[in-house]
């Protein structure tokens, strides 16, 4: 049950981002299924996916004190943008400040929605 709340506040964020930017971080989406079918990849891409880059990345973040992870959370969403029709990302810089506001959101949302 936590798992789809957390998908849909994830589809909130990522449709309220798209719309309070006014299309300056993620271009405007034309219909609401398709912020949720982005949050459905955007897990499925962070499950699946992420931890491999995150692996293989592990020199260069370290090198760069952490740093290099925005960069990781920003290709998730180029992946996403790669997959999902109608989800379209802007350029490098808005990609990553989005990914950073998403991550602050689904933080937020999962230490809310874990207080058991």
């Amino acid at each position: 049950m936590n798992f789809i709340l957390r998908m849909l506040v994830e589809a909130a964020a990522i449709f309220g981002l798209a719309y309070l930017s006014e299309g300056t971080l993620l271009q405007r989406m034309d219909f609401w299924p398709t912020a949720v079918l982005a949050a459905v990849a955007l897990a499925l891409v962070n499950a699946l996916i992420k931890p491999i880059v995150k692996f293989l990345a592990l020199p260069v973040t370290m090198l760069t004190l952490g740093l290099f992870g925005l960069v990781i959370n920003a290709a998730m969403l180029y992946i996403v943008d790669w997959v999902v029709p109608g989800f379209d990302t802007v350029g490098v810089l808005q990609t990553i400040i989005a990914a950073v506001i998403l991550a602050i959101v689904g933080a937020v949302a999962g230490k809310l929605l874990d207080k058991d």
